[in-house]
């Protein structure tokens, strides 16, 4: 199991009870290291600064106890954002209806950037509906989620 996994195992119990989420973990660099965790509440209500720095509070405590980063480490905690990350086939499944922005590992019909309409979700595939390059037809696709290598929502700033 991937040392994120296994964090991610350690605080999602600990977290709910306080009536948040895990969105995604991550963790970066060598010298230094990075520990993102990126959360929302369980009701789907707003992040706020409060919730990060409650949130931060909890982690540190559990992670100094369970000590699963042999080295020291930077925490972040922080809310999805607008643009939110789909990370697990939950969030895909939660968030069908809504345009988003999908990047594969490997180019699937030519490409690996995709901008359209998620129109379903399983646990393994999504189906996204997207504009043919150049013109208005459009596509239905299938995608296998572990081929996904990211994904989140899309924001058309110049709307808002």
């Amino acid at each position: 199991m991937h040392l994120t996994d296994r964090i991610e195992k350690l605080l999602e119990p600990v977290l709910a009870a306080y009536g948040y989420s895990i969105v995604r973990i991550q963790l970066s660099g060598v010298q230094r290291p990075i520990l993102q965790i990126m959360i929302e509440h369980l009701d789907d209500s707003a992040i706020t600064v409060d919730d990060c720095t409650r949130v931060s509070r909890i982690v540190s405590t559990h992670i100094d106890v369970a000590d699963p980063i042999q080295s020291t480490f930077v925490l972040e905690v922080s809310s999805p954002g607008l643009d939110r990350p789909l990370v697990k086939p939950k969030d895909y499944q939660r968030f069908c209806g809504r345009e988003v922005v999908v990047v594969l590992a490997l180019p699937l019909n030519g490409r690996k950037r995709f901008l359209g309409r998620l129109e379903s979700a399983t646990e393994e595939e999504i189906t996204l509906t997207y504009k043919a390059d150049n013109s208005e037809t459009l596509i239905e696709q299938k995608m296998r989620i572990a081929d996904i290598k990211t994904a989140k929502l899309y924001i058309d700033f110049a709307k808002l």
